[in-house]
Parts: structure tokens; C-alpha cells; sequence
């Protein structure tokens, strides 16, 4: 027998495809999508334009960059403008590090080089390999080998194997978790430096770029290893021209910045070091961890500066709803050339810039505001996104429909969307009207469901690009697409136009596909008179999450968290029938400020404990994995610190912030049903 729930379901995503195929704006939508509006060679042309040179954050080749998104924007009839923030970068400007095998051997200078491919006149640009806010210092110490650099790695050389690391420079391997994440991991653990590298097993191969889309034995994963959100020197407010800033000192005491000095080496010169190393292996790894005998002097200075930094920002202003915005947002800025990460996400703006021009022409007029953002400084620390969103904080928080991001937009075949709850449905129909890139014969949801027999989206918990504060400080609803999974050359200079054009998408065809699913949800969003939320999908999943946390025992009470829930389900099947033959546009309105706000009510003014400015109790990072998702993370935190402790208090504490999320969750269900109590 079918449940109620689900047959709420059904009826809910029948009634979508009805109103979405009756909508008056939907020939301009089967416009937008159709191959007469998509241009494979422009994207192509914009994506070599913005990867011709490095343009790294804070450079004159980024403002170049900036340059050319706004002259799209203006050329495709957007009116644009330049928002400037003054902010905390770092750059490199001395770097070594020095092997000594043995007390008896010469030390061997590692070289820290990328071995160069093809001929760019703009090679000479690219920044020595390095972690944007490392810690400057001169450090010596054995080498330990951590795997992953995991907070279970260092459980299991401490109580497993019985290797000590305080004192040592820990070497581990990218893969699992946020780099940043691995040197505050290894600071707890008592190392003094952290060597980060690219493991062949994860990202390399018998064969490499050019030959094949590997990563070559001397390509190096750069990035940043700060751990907070946004300017380190004004943490909650806007870097204008000005304005308050803390002292680096204070910026170091603030527990976000790395405490320890760390470098990105290759897997070639990770090579070398590892094999200095003995002692035992652990299990299902072929290294042996140490300590030593090798010894590692670990030299690094980085210079910290006040860089402009610009988001590029165009706008249509909505017809009957102009302050209401749906929010398109992509990165710029790239550690070096930027193919995928992240010019495929501004070609991809620009190509929907270019395609809402035609339709414009055509007679179209969004019902509410369009706002296309190109943000800047997103590799630092998501740092343009989040200027922008703390100096717009109030009126994104009264006004947001929603945000959508793209960044990785294309690095192979492959569809794949996270989003918060109340979007799914919208994402999975969208997805159903555009035809798969590498399958003429189905859509994009064919290929996705068939891929792994349903459909998964995924959640935005992580901070891994600029949706995190628009969702985890304001509480705004958002969507995060891309073709493809993690790619080999990531962050490193291989990640070129040449690697696209050979690897990622040779004919363009994914970077359209993209452009026209990823364009066709911000119109529905844009365009539809009730917004196309479903929040009956949100309610379904956090019953999920909630049963797990009746498994902990130690008389924790997930009562008040079901029942919440069991409210926000009712709340939500309440307004789905509302929406039935609604009539009126006052009518109208109110009930899609109920959809809109009900996000918000999912945000706490005092955040998650010792992270306030985390606003979100139900999608946040793990404290020790920022590109981690977590349902309820202030809960999650609690039980972390309840397992170390195992006292009274502390799982008291789990059961306050069970409450807490409980308490946000009613406010939600209140929210949806437009009543007071």
C-alpha cells in the first residue's frame, strides 16, 4: 500500500509537469533550450578567451578577465557593474624543501616544479606551487606518512601503531578531505609541518596529459588551507575601502588559520621522501608510516597583501516581481589556467547571458530579477561570494529566491546536482526536457537515472564553492551542478584549454547540455507565478537523518525531532494543496514568500557552537571535513566531543542541540503554514 507521503509525492510532481507545460512563459523556455539558441564555438571561444593566462586572484590578468566577463554581460543586454573588495591574499615568495635520508647521506633539494606542456607565451606567469594562507616558517623534523591525513589516520598511527608525530613533518596524500583540513588534523596531532602530494594511486596513471587525462608524475594540487569563509581579516562583515580589519595576529588566534607551515608537492618528489621512510605499513596502504629516519627541512614564506578583487555582476530586472532575485553565480579566478575549474562554469554563464539576450529580443521579460554573479577570489576562500553576501546580507535574507551555482561545470560525461531539498523535483524535470550530451537518443535524467539505477542529490553541507553562504549564512535555497566527477589535473597548471578540448569536452556539447539545464531551472524559478518548490522531499529526507540519531543510545530523545518533522511534512502537504487553483495576486505572493522564507527558518541567529557563522542547523561541514556534508552538524559536532568525552555533560549537550534543530525545523512548519500561533 502506497503511504500518504508518497502518493503526496506523485501528485506534487504531476501537478509540476502540468503547470510547467501550461505556463505562458514556456515557449520562451522550449526556446531557450532548442539548438537554435546554443552555440558550441562560442562557448568554445569564451573558455579560451578566459584561460589564455594564469589569473590568479589579485592579478592584472584577472582584472583582465573581469574585463571580458562584463563585456559580455553588457553586449548580451545585461546591465552590468563592477562590485570591488579590498582583501587579505597571500602569495609565495620563498619556498624549499630538503630531504636527508640518513644521518650519513647529503640532503637532497626537492624541486617543486611542474614539468611545462605546450608552448603558452603566458607560462612564465604561472605562481610557484603553493597553499594560499599557509603559515609562514623553517621547520625540520622525521618524516610520518598519514595517509590521507584523516582525523582516523592519525587515530590509528597513535593508538594502532604506536608512531608518535609530534615533531615530525607529516606527509600525506590529497583525496578525501578538505587540504586545510589535513594541516589542522595534523597541528592536533603535534606535527610541525605538513607536506601534501598527488598519489598516482588517486590521480596518476602508467600514461598523463597530453597523452591521456592522468595527472603527470610532476603535476602538483595546489589551493588554500585557511579554514574560515571569506576575508580572514573581516570575519562576518564586507572588505570595503576602510573599514575595520583584525591584526594578523588576531587572524591567527581566530582558529581558522593554519598554525603550522605546509607546501603541495608531486607525486615524484613525494617519491623520494616516502622512500626514506621505514617501519610499518598499515593496512591496505603500501607505504610504511615512520617516524623517519628520513628528515624533511620544510622553508616557506608568504607574502600577505590588501589585493581588488571584483565580482562581476549583470542584472534583468523582473516585470511584476522586480524585488525578488534568482541568483546565478560562478567563479573566475584560477590557481593557474582554469579549464575546468572554473572557466567551464563562466563559459557556461556566459553562454546563458548570450542565450537570455536572444530571448529578450523575442518579447521575454522575466517575471522576477535575474542576477548573473562572476565572483572573484573563490580559490582563497570563497572570498567574493561571501564579501558580497555579508555586505548584502539583509536584503538577500528578504528578498533571495534562490541561488544557483556551477564551478567544475565540465570535466567529462556524466550529470550530477546537489541541492537543497525543496529543489529536487525542479532539477529531476528540468533535466528530463535537455538531451544528453553523449546520448542523442535520451535526456540528461535517462542517462542519470541509468547510471546508477536512481536518482541521487546530493546535499550542500560542504564549503566547497560559492553556494556555502548564500545556504549555510543566510538560508538560501540553492543548486549546484556539474557534467563529470573529480578530474585528475585538478587545481594543477595541466588544467588548460588543451586538457578540455582532448578530455572534458572536445566538441562543447556538454558545456550547451549544461548551459540549457542549468538555464531552464533559473527560468522556471524566474518565471513560474508559484514557485516551484517542494518541501514535502525536504521533510522525507530529514526523517532519514533523525532515525539514525536513534540509534545513539546514552537516553538521548530524538522525540522532539521526529515530531517537528512530522510537522514540517503536514506544513508542507498543506501548502502543495494551497497551491491548487490559487487565485489572486496578493494570494500569490504570500504564499511563495512562505516557500521562500521557509528556508530561513532553518538558520539560528547564533549558529553552530564555536562556528557562528554558520547560520544553518540542518546543512553545514563537519568540523573536521570542510568539503563534508552533514545533516544537522551542530548535532554531529556534539556527538564527536561526546565520544572523546563520554560524560554526563557532554551528551547532554548532544541532547541540546537535538533541540535546537528541532526547534528550527517547527519555526519552518509554522513559516509554510502562514499562521501564528
Amino acid at each position: 500500500m502506497m503511504s500518504s507521503t508518497a502518493l503526496a509525492f506523485i501528485i506534487a510532481a504531476l501537478s509540476y509537469v502540468f503547470f510547467f507545460s501550461s505556463s505562458p512563459k514556456h515557449h520562451y523556455h522550449e526556446l531557450f533550450i532548442s539548438a537554435s539558441f546554443s552555440d558550441n564555438a562560442s562557448v568554445a571561444l569564451n573558455l579560451r578567451t578566459l584561460t589564455r593566462r594564469p589569473h590568479v586572484a589579485g592579478t592584472a590578468a584577472n582584472a583582465e578577465a573581469a574585463e571580458y566577463v562584463r563585456s559580455v554581460f553588457t553586449s548580451s543586454s545585461l546591465k552590468s557593474h563592477v562590485v570591488a573588495y579590498q582583501v587579505s591574499l597571500t602569495y609565495p615568495v620563498h619556498r624549499s624543501l630538503v630531504l636527508t635520508p640518513t644521518e650519513s647521506a647529503n640532503p637532497i633539494t626537492l624541486e617543486l616544479e611542474q614539468e611545462r606542456v605546450g608552448d603558452s607565451p603566458y607560462a612564465d606567469e604561472v605562481m610557484p606551487t603553493f597553499h594560499g594562507y599557509a603559515k609562514s616558517g623553517n621547520v625540520s623534523g622525521p618524516v610520518v606518512y598519514a595517509n590521507y591525513g584523516r582525523v582516523e589516520d592519525f587515530v590509528r598511527l597513535k593508538k594502532e601503531m604506536g608512531v608518535n608525530v609530534s615533531g615530525a613533518v607529516v606527509v600525506a596524500r590529497y583525496g578525501q578531505i578538505y587540504r586545510g583540513d589535513i594541516v589542522q588534523n595534523a597541528y592536533e596531532a603535534g606535527a610541525v609541518g605538513v607536506v601534501i602530494y598527488t598519489d598516482k594511486r588517486d590521480y596518476g596513471g602508467d600514461e598523463w596529459f597530453p597523452e591521456s587525462r592522468r595527472m603527470p608524475p610532476s603535476g602538483v594540487q595546489v589551493g588554500t588551507v585557511y579554514n574560515g569563509l571569506g576575508d580572514p581579516t573581516t570575519p562576518g562583515w564586507a572588505s570595503v575601502e576602510g573599514c575595520e580589519r583584525l591584526s594578523n595576529e588576531a587572524v591567527e588566534l581566530s582558529g581558522d588559520a593554519p598554525l603550522i607551515p605546509s607546501l603541495p608537492v608531486s607525486a615524484a618528489d613525494a617519491e623520494v621522501i616516502l622512500k626514506t621512510v621505514v617501519g610499518d605499513v598499515a593496512d591496505g596502504d603500501v607505504y610504511p608510516v615512520g617516524p623517519g629516519p628520513g628528515i624533511l627541512n620544510l622553508s616557506y614564506t608568504g607574502e600577505t597583501v590588501i589585493a581588488k578583487i571584483e565580482n562581476v555582476i549583470g542584472v534583468i530586472q523582473g516585470e511584476e516581481e522586480p524585488d525578488r532575485y534568482v541568483i546565478l553565480g560562478n567563479h573566475r579566478d584560477a590557481w593557474t589556467y582554469g579549464a575546468v575549474d572554473p572557466n567551464s562554469g563562466t563559459a557556461v554563464i556566459l553562454e546563458i547571458a548570450q542565450r537570455l539576450d536572444k530571448l529578450q529580443k523575442r518579447g521575454w521579460k522575466p517575471r522576477r530579477t535575474i542576477i548573473l554573479c562572476n565572483w572573484d577570489a573563490e580559490e582563497y576562500a570563497l572570498t567574493g561570494s561571501t564579501e558580497w553576501v555579508e555586505e548584502n546580507r539583509e536584503m538577500l535574507s528578504s528578498r533571495a529566491v534562490a541561488y544557483m551555482n556551477v564551478d567544475c561545470a565540465v570535466s567529462g560525461p556524466g550529470f550530477d546536482a546537489s541541492a537543497t531539498p525543496q529543489l529536487d523535483e525542479l532539477i529531476k524535470l528540468a533535466a528530463q526536457e535537455v538531451q544528453d550530451p553523449d546520448n542523442a537518443t535520451q535526456t540528461i535524467y535517462d542517462s542519470w537515472i541509468g547510471s546508477r539505477n536512481s536518482v541521487e542529490i546530493g546535499r550542500l553541507g560542504g564549503t566547497g564553492s560559492d553556494y556555502a553562504s548564500f545556504v549555510q549564512h543566510v538560508g538560501v535555497s540553492a543548486v549546484d551542478m556539474r557534467f563529470g566527477g573529480g578530474y585528475p589535473v585538478y587545481h594543477s597548471i595541466y588544467d588548460d584549454f588543451t586538457w578540455m578540448e582532448k578530455f572534458g569536452d572536445p566538441m562543447f556539447h556538454r558545456h550547451v547540455a549544461m548551459a540549457s539545464v542549468f538555464g531552464l531551472v533559473a527560468l522556471r524559478l524566474a518565471d513560474e507565478e508559484v514557485l516551484p518548490f517542494n518541501y514535502i522531499t525536504y521533510a522525507s529526507e530529514l526523517k532519514k537523518s533523525a532515525e539514525d540519531l536513534e540509534k545513539l543510545g546514552h537516553s538521548i530523545d530524538v522525540s522532539p525531532l521526529i515530531k517537528s518533522i512530522e510537522d514540517l511534512s503536514t506544513a508542507a502537504q498543506g501548502i502543495n494543496k494551497e497551491k491548487e487553483g490559487i487565485k489572486g495576486a496578493l494570494k500569490v505572493r504570500e504564499i511563495n514568500d512562505r516557500l521562500m522564507m521557509a528556508e530561513r527558518a532553518m538558520t539560528d541567529r547564533d549558529g553552530l557552537s564555536e562556528r557562528p557563522w554558520y547560520k544553518h542547523l540542518v546543512y553545514g561541514p563537519s568540523k573536521y571535513d570542510d568539503y563534508g556534508s552533514k545533516s544537522f552538524p551542530g548535532v554531529d559536532d556534539a556527538i564527536e566531543n561526546a565520544k572523546k568525552l563520554d560524560t554526563k555533560a557532554s551528551w547532554e549537550n548532544v541532547q541540546h542541540h537535538i533541540w535546537r534543530v528541532s526547534r528550527a525545523i517547527r519555526q519552518a512548519s509554522l513559516v509554510l503554514k502562514g499562521q501564528l500561533r
